[in-house]
């Protein structure tokens, strides 16, 4: 047999309801940070991919949108990405969390999953919120709902068996070669990162509304000799969708825009491992989520077209 024909690897994807912890999980199973989290339903609006290797092989995570009801066509776009990757997966991890009633969109979720080819492992997350004993009601009210490989209970936060996670996973992932080289972390290009990092800062100060009508597009970004090392210049707008948006996000004096940038510089620059000179600016796209090509140009392109 040969090296890779030992090795295992494949497509994981995560998929759940909005804040169910796919984000998380995937960011402790890669040991680093590269997709973004907030407590805002729709955080994850694209596929993202983060690869983990070991002697046992390479498994490619992919993180998904949120599933719910699209009211816009960045919704569409958002449950296309989440029915593609269930599709291209090698294996599915359905993460729920521990609850007392099964919410009626999980029931929906399963009837999808039924008829897979691929195997399918229920992970439970978050169970450091509740009593070990309740997690046997969460484990015994969802276990009929499909035919699963496996069932686990973990807690993505506090990284509680993820190890056995990653067991599991390998176990159930064919033989064959790496996708990636095996040093790599993701796929995901520097500017995109950077760009989710700005909108997550967002995301975290901005109040309720805003949030969901934001996008941010990296104008420029580049680097520079400067006194005691390099330093990148990166230029990013933040687009939302009214004038009233607008003035919230830049704040009294610019107080809000400056938050946000003093937020975000600070993870560009790990990401970079370089100094950054960050500007914000605001632009406002009214009703963008409906309009294809403001959609496309924001880095929200259907890949089946």
């Amino acid at each position: 047999m040969s090296e890779d024909i030992k090795s295992r690897s494949g497509f994981a994807a995560l998929i759940g309801r909005p804040n169910v912890g796919k984000s998380t999980l995937m960011n402790h199973l890669a040991g680093q940070k590269i997709a973004i989290t907030s407590p805002r339903p729709q955080t994850t609006r694209n596929r993202i991919r983060t690869i983990y290797t070991d002697e046992r092989g390479q498994v490619v995570f992919v993180d998904t949108p949120g599933i719910h009801k699209a009211k816009n066509k960045l919704g569409d776009y958002m449950m296309k990405t989440v029915n593609r990757s269930i599709n291209d997966a090698d294996l599915v991890l359905w993460l729920v969390e521990p609850v007392s009633r099964i919410p009626d969109k999980d029931m929906e979720i399963a009837s999808q999953l039924k008829g897979l080819k691929c195997p399918v492992i229920l992970v439970i997350n978050k169970v450091d919120t509740v009593e070990k004993g309740f997690i046997l009601k969460v484990i015994d009210a969802y276990k009929d709902l499909c035919d699963f490989d496996e069932i686990l209970p973990v807690s993505a936060l506090k990284e509680t068996n993820l190890d056995e996670l990653l067991n599991v996973v390998f176990e159930h992932l064919p033989y064959g070669p790496h996708y990636f080289d095996d040093d790599a972390v993701t796929d995901e290009p520097i500017r995109a990162i950077a760009a989710e990092l700005i909108r997550e800062k967002a995301l975290r100060l901005l109040n309720q509304e805003i949030p969901h009508g934001i996008a941010v597009l990296i104008d420029n970004m580049e680097y520079r000799k400067g006194k005691g090392g390099g330093i990148y210049d990166v230029d990013a707008t933040i687009v939302c969708e009214r004038d009233s948006h607008k003035g919230i996000i830049i704040g009294k004096g610019g107080s809000m825009l400056k938050k946000i940038g003093s937020q975000a510089r600070p993870e560009i620059e790990e990401l970079l491992e370089a100094k950054v000179n960050l500007k914000l600016f605001v632009k406002v796209r009214e009703n963008w989520r409906d309009m294809t090509n403001y959609i496309n140009d924001f880095g929200y392109k259907d890949e089946d077209k």
